[in-house]
């Protein structure tokens, strides 16, 4: 059967109204820089402080690189579309944004798991807290989050091969898989099972982890004195607000039925999966975490005295 292959195709995005376009281009500018800035701040302050060199710590610097990592591969594309008539975006430039997409995503729902796994052991069991979250079984972890992530996550995306045909038009933002693969030109349906299959390996099974983590913290936090009670949550609710907010739009975007799949509402999720969500986490590790709203203002108190002593 004859069929003509796309090389390049038309990212739709959100309008094609230049004064919503400008309006949308500053949102989302500032929304990239609170993301940049604000990441890069939390990894800066971790890696200079030695107060922060624990196990909790490192995680939240991998997570601020992953959320700085996938916030980059889609925030500058979309700042540039928006000023632009010609939203056209290369077969390879779109496979490169596919993968980097889907290692990032990967790498973040099990750094999260993982996350609470550490917390787990932090609360419940306490005198093995130094020997199971060593610093050599913590490097060993990331990298093997990094690891399960391309393989479970990038493997089987290498592995779907699917031709994709004109109308070459993505109704997106981004080529993101469940837009994308409209585009194909033969059944789908192998690639649908796949997908289902690699969401519940990935995304299902890490949530059901967290859960179990949480629900044997709750048990354990119930046993002990109302004072250290609190305390013990206090270093958990960070954790927690930052999980819904990523797997909550994650679910609603890949557990929907492709034939059910509306783009138009899988745009605005993915706006706050890839955009949003990596903007507040800095600000929820900075606003809810006491140790590191020290080190803030220790920082911009001694960034004070060092202006004052310097005035004339």
């Amino acid at each position: 059967m004859n069929r003509t292959l796309a090389t390049e195709f038309i990212l739709l995005g959100f309008s094609n109204n230049l004064r919503v376009n400008i309006c949308l281009f500053l949102l989302f500018l500032v929304i990239y820089l609170v993301t940049v800035n604000g990441n890069v701040l939390i990894m800066s302050l971790i890696l200079r402080t030695p107060s922060l060199h624990t196990p909790m710590y490192f995680f939240i610097c991998v997570l601020s690189f992953v959320d700085l990592c996938m916030s980059t591969s889609v925030a500058p594309r979309l700042l540039a579309d928006l000023l632009s008539t010609h939203r056209l975006i290369s077969l390879g430039a779109c496979v490169i944004q596919f993968y980097t997409i889907f290692l990032m995503s990967g790498t973040e729902f099990l750094l999260l798991a993982l996350m609470a796994y550490d917390r787990y052991i932090a609360i419940c069991r306490p005198l093995h807290y130094p020997v199971l979250m060593r610093w050599s079984m913590c490097y060993r972890l990331a990298a093997l989050v990094w690891l399960m992530s391309f393989m479970v996550f990038v493997v089987p995306a290498l592995l779907m091969k699917t031709d994709l045909c004109y109308p070459n038009h993505i109704n997106h933002f981004m080529c993101e898989v469940l837009a994308v693969i409209q585009l194909a030109c033969d059944d789908i349906h192998l690639n649908e099972v796949v997908m289902l299959l690699t969401c519940f390996i990935a995304i299902l099974l890490p949530f059901l982890s967290i859960i179990v983590s949480y629900a044997c913290i709750i048990i354990s936090v119930l046993r002990i004195n109302s004072t250290r009670r609190s305390k013990a949550f206090s270093t958990c609710t960070s954790h927690i607000t930052v999980v819904v907010l990523f797997y909550g739009p994650a679910m609603l975007m890949y557990f929907s039925p492709l034939a059910q799949y509306s783009t138009n509402q899988g745009k605005y999720l993915a706006l706050f999966y890839y955009i949003i969500c990596p903007s507040l986490n800095p600000i929820i590790y900075s606003l809810n975490n006491k140790d590191v709203k020290e080190v803030i203002q220790k920082m911009f108190h001694k960034c004070l005295t060092n202006v004052n002593s310097s005035a004339p």
